[in-house]
């Protein structure tokens, strides 16, 4: 998929004149830079290797599962919901018998990478089994080719393998869907905590807040927040190391780098190479010669092929209802507009604004590439 060279092993990247060498410390098993509009792959690692994902794959699930369920939807967890998770999971702090609506449960997923609101959302689905195959026929459909899905929250499973060239198909198309680009834009929210008494026997039931994991987005004491940076997911287990995919804007050029288990161990390795590479892609954008392609979908290849298709119509994303009564909170200094459900839904940008307008469905948007990118400058 993609093209020839992208089956390559080894470094893929054609420099013209006056582009920037790569950085010299990359590590990462895999990696990729794509441009997130047209498609093209501006240089690549080891772009179709099938390894192991981490909650990188929470992208495909999300993308999977989004659109079924509206956001103020309340589902009481059951025992039965969050039974079969891993050893040592990530967890968003999920208690039986409480209720959440599927806005809190997406927040889970996207900030804290919690299994278990996977679990749960995968039981409201028609339980795990179904959400795999579910999944693994969407990657079908998304031509990721290099993915198997066993475990729905990408926790390690025998044979369970994407590649940086999947992760990136897999954000480009959830980024298309406005809840999608919402959740994995979010830096903090609040979570609903566990249902108590007081010592007046009155019930009550407070909030905690999260924070979203990806250290481009959030900062951390090494790593500052990337300039630019807009999502999307990350992901880290014994198998699989470390593991990202990012998008970021500058100067009207958008782009997604996903990158997989580098050997270098030092703090955030995975989020120092992917700010590089970055870094690398905006000096690069319209000084090389691309070196393969994101694909477009089956369904899109399909529609845009039929006499009288329509290649600027696109799927509605089936998201409806409110806020519920978690309150998100966007990157600070994003606008915000309200979407299907009055929520926010922003991506913030340090040297601008980045707002994906239009939302997605199962089959994903028809037209390509990403149909509804605006930009807003200070």
């Amino acid at each position: 998929m993609g093209g020839t060279r992208l089956g390559q092993a080894g470094t893929q990247v054609a420099i013209a004149g006056g582009a920037p060498v790569l950085p010299k410390d990359l590590t990462a098993r895999s990696w990729i830079v794509a441009d997130a509009e047209s498609g093209d792959v501006l240089a690549a690692h080891n772009a179709h290797w099938r390894l192991p994902p981490a909650s990188t794959m929470k992208m495909l699930f999300a993308d999977t599962v989004l659109p079924r369920f509206p956001k103020a939807t309340v589902h009481k967890v059951a025992p039965t919901d969050l039974a079969g998770m891993g050893s040592g999971s990530s967890l968003v702090g999920i208690k039986e018998g409480e209720s959440y609506t599927v806005h809190d449960l997406w927040l889970g997923v996207f900030l804290r990478s919690g299994n278990d609101a996977v679990h749960v959302l995968s039981a409201m689905n028609g339980g795990v089994t179904e959400t795999v195959r579910q999944m693994n026929e969407h990657a079908e459909e998304l031509q990721a080719l290099d993915t198997h899905v066993v475990s729905p929250d990408g926790y390690d499973a025998p044979r369970q393998v994407s590649s940086a060239y999947d992760l990136t198909l897999f954000a480009r198309s959830g980024l298309q869907k406005a809840d999608f680009r919402e959740y994995c834009s979010t830096v903090t929210a609040k979570f609903p905590g566990e249902t108590r008494k007081n010592k007046k026997g009155k019930t009550t039931r407070g909030t905690f807040e999260i924070q979203n994991t990806n250290r481009l987005l959030s900062g951390d004491y090494d790593i500052s927040q990337y300039p630019g940076i807009a999502g999307v997911k990350n992901g880290n287990t014994t198998n699989a190391g470390a593991t990202f995919t990012g998008v970021a804007e500058r100067n009207g050029k958008v782009l997604l780098v996903t990158v997989m288990n580098p050997e270098k161990t030092d703090h955030n390795e995975v989020y120092k190479e992917t700010a590089a590479l970055l870094d690398w892609g905006f000096q690069a954008a319209g000084k090389v010669t691309p070196v393969g392609e994101l694909v477009a979908p089956k369904n899109t290849a399909q529609a845009s092929a039929q006499p009288g298709a329509n290649p600027s119509s696109s799927e509605g994303s089936g998201q409806a209802g409110g806020a519920g009564d978690v309150s998100a909170k966007p990157v600070a200094g994003a606008v915000t507009e309200d979407g299907s459900g009055g929520m926010w839904i922003a991506l913030a940008v340090a040297g601008g604004l980045l707002v994906l307008l239009a939302g997605g469905g199962y089959l994903v948007n028809r037209r390509w590439p990403l149909p509804d990118l605006v930009r807003r400058r200070r």
